[in-house]
């Protein structure tokens, strides 16, 4: 029973298309998740992250910090490889979902004005992954193969 839950996590017959959406989906979240938690290009890194997330009543906010953080650098590496595909992509659309509601949904749509675009169009694109899985190119198809033999 358990073998077939996974398998039925992982198994995928997207095609190329899921790799050509993953990959550049899971270096953005890679990056913006190494913001939050090391500092890495301009961010604020977990303390900085943490006390902006407090402000704004997300507590608490290192622990806030953490989820958000660790869902966008690690979901976007899983992302990027391939690997736990579905619920690497559930976890970060989820992410996306709270940063639309609680960061950017009072300044309107378009993220030049601090809005929800950017946020709702990676949130759709994780969901697709959600849907059709990591694709031919994925750790997920080969281990999904593996686990069919046995």
């Amino acid at each position: 029973m358990q073998t077939s839950l996974l398998n039925k996590i992982m198994q995928s017959e997207a095609g190329i298309a899921a790799f050509i959406l993953r990959v550049p989906v899971g270096l953005v979240l890679i990056a913006h998740g190494a913001q939050k938690l090391f500092g890495w290009f301009g961010g604020n890194g977990l303390a900085g992250t943490a006390q902006w997330l407090s402000s704004m009543g997300m507590e608490p906010g290192l622990l806030m910090a953490l989820l958000a953080g660790g869902a966008e650098f690690f979901g976007g590496l899983a992302l990027v490889l391939g690997i736990v595909t579905r619920p690497a992509a559930l976890v970060a659309a989820f992410t996306m979902l709270v940063a639309i509601f609680s960061v950017h949904i009072s300044n309107g749509l378009f993220a030049a004005d601090g809005g929800y675009e950017y946020a709702l169009v990676l949130m759709v694109a994780l969901l697709a992954l959600v849907v059709q899985g990591g694709g031919y190119l994925s750790i997920d198809k080969a281990l999904s193969e593996k686990i069919g033999r046995i």
